[in-house]
């Protein structure tokens, strides 16, 4: 019975350990993925912005357009001096964005390599552990000394 006590404790630290290799490649696969998420969550928030600017540059510059074409002067170069700033934002902003995108480096390569330690190392400790399993053991208190 001593035997089966001893595999049954080999058992509980095999899954323990599992746990705790599982916890750790979670915490790696976070480490890996946030910051490039953030980066092109940053990246997708300037590219809105840019789009909105660009929608409302668009309406004040029709309608410059149209006050252009109406002849009065004065209201129609200001609405195509301010819808000009606001497309020069917006390129700025689209610029800002594309780099913030483009810094954004998905790579799950770490954590695929340590899963796959892992995975191996497990196997191989499951072997021996059979092995050992198998291999009758010497009993320490002989009874023909």
């Amino acid at each position: 019975m001593a035997g089966d006590r001893e595999v049954g404790d080999i058992v509980k630290n095999i899954s323990e350990d599992v746990k705790v290799l599982v916890r750790g490649e979670v915490e790696l696969a976070k480490a890996e993925l946030i910051p490039p998420a953030k980066s092109a969550g940053i990246g997708a928030g300037m590219f809105a912005g840019a789009g909105v600017l660009a929608l409302y540059a668009l309406g004040i510059l029709l309608i410059g357009g149209a006050l252009a074409l109406a002849l009065v002067v004065p209201p129609w170069a200001a609405f195509l001096i301010v819808g000009g700033i606001i497309l020069l934002i917006c390129g700025i902003l689209a610029l800002i964005g594309k780099a913030s995108m483009n810094k954004a480096k998905f790579s799950t390569d770490k954590t695929v390599a340590e899963a796959t330690a892992t995975v191996n190392a497990v196997k191989g400790a499951a072997s021996r552990a059979a092995t050992s399993a198998k291999t009758p053991a010497i009993s320490r208190h002989s009874t023909k000394d």
